[in-house]
């Protein structure tokens, strides 16, 4: 089993120790029956340990431990069940429309969802993953291109630990192209919504199989955010991706790109760097009183919306040249989203919570 300090969006602790595993620490191979098992029935499903969030079009959908799966029509106020086919964490959601939506998590799994979040069908698990792996091994080892057939062994080594690796993140240009990222490496792309997908290994330049916990992307460009200061930039829309460097060598949590080139990295101990020209050249930002990042979220009016593992949110209006404090609460938060109206609901291990900016509150 993945150690559960690998979940990148999951307080301090998480955070922290989620660096400090080798990137190939042998796995145990957890129970097969969280993969087939749905979801249990709760009563507060808005009280659960949830780690993602994001908008479909007026609705609220979150995910959390145990395949957890929540919605909400009334921004935030009350929530519901929805039926979930697993019951692996799931760690980040993603909606490219009001109705169209895909869920990642522990366990190799992506969820999708056709219909806002009311229901989910599993379209990959680490099963078929495994089997995914071992076929792009045999075919990347006839490869005369270095970086490729080095991803093969790390493609036989993920299909020999079998279907124990999490996914962290998940991001959708439109209805049919998408990527999935998570521990040690793994990543995969589809280009059919989701009902094939094929391993990218060999299209990044990760050679240590580091961990891969957040992608972000405007119009052609694709950037993935990980450990050990690893920042990813892909401008053909996925088909191949250059690293990028930094001035920080930690590990990056949540990942902005703007349709203006901006990009915005964001991670351990309250460091952030924002980028003008699509990574070439990068500036330290000065948040001040942060702790350790954890999510991005685009707010209305162009607003972009940053929050941290101590419950504190900061917003920017100059396109992430600065940020300033926006609201914060007693919790922990992994994910952020933005409803109508400028309401903003985060998530953590104490559930889903209405955050409300300083001039709201009273």
């Amino acid at each position: 089993m993945i150690p559960t300090t690998l979940l990148k969006p999951v307080g301090a602790v998480a955070l922290v120790l989620a660096c400090q595993f080798p990137a190939h620490a042998a796995p145990v191979q957890p129970h097969a029956g969280t993969l087939h098992r749905p979801a249990l029935a709760i009563r507060a499903p808005g009280g659960a340990a949830l780690l993602g969030i994001a908008r479909a079009g007026a609705r609220l959908v979150a995910v959390g431990e145990r395949g957890i799966i929540a919605l909400s029509d009334d921004q935030g106020k009350t929530w519901r069940q929805a039926p979930s086919p697993v019951s692996v964490s799931l760690t980040g959601v993603r909606f490219v429309d009001a109705t169209h939506g895909w869920a990642v998590g522990h366990r190799g799994v992506v969820l999708h969802s056709a219909d806002g979040g009311a229901h989910w069908t599993r379209q990959l698990d680490g099963d078929t993953v495994a089997a995914h792996m071992l076929a792009y091994a045999k075919e990347m080892e006839q490869s005369a291109d270095d970086t490729r057939r080095r991803s093969a062994a790390a493609a036989r080594q993920m299909a020999a630990d079998g279907a124990d690796k999490p996914l962290f993140d998940v991001y959708f240009r439109d209805r049919e192209h998408g990527i999935v990222v998570g521990a040690y490496g793994l990543a995969l792309a589809t280009s059919d919504g989701g009902r094939t997908w094929q391993p990218i290994l060999g299209r990044l330049d990760n050679p240590r199989g580091l961990h891969l916990y957040a992608v972000a992307g405007t119009d052609g460009s694709i950037y993935i955010a990980g450990e050990q200061g690893t920042l990813l930039r892909s401008g053909d829309h996925g088909a191949s991706f250059e690293a990028l460097r930094t001035p920080y060598k930690g590990s990056y949590f949540a990942l902005a790109a703007l349709p203006s080139g901006v990009v915005v990295a964001a991670g351990l101990k309250g460091n952030a760097y924002r980028s003008a020209d699509m990574g070439a050249q990068w500036s330290k930002l000065d948040i001040t009183g942060a702790a350790s990042f954890t999510a991005f979220t685009h707010g209305e009016g162009g607003k972009l919306l940053l929050a941290d593992q101590g419950g504190a949110v900061f917003s920017s209006t100059d396109q992430g040249v600065s940020f300033a404090p926006e609201a914060a609460v007693r919790a922990p938060l992994s994910a952020l989203a933005a409803g109508r109206d400028g309401v903003l609901t985060g998530v953590g291990l104490a559930g889903a919570v209405a955050i409300s900016a300083p001039h709201q509150q009273k």
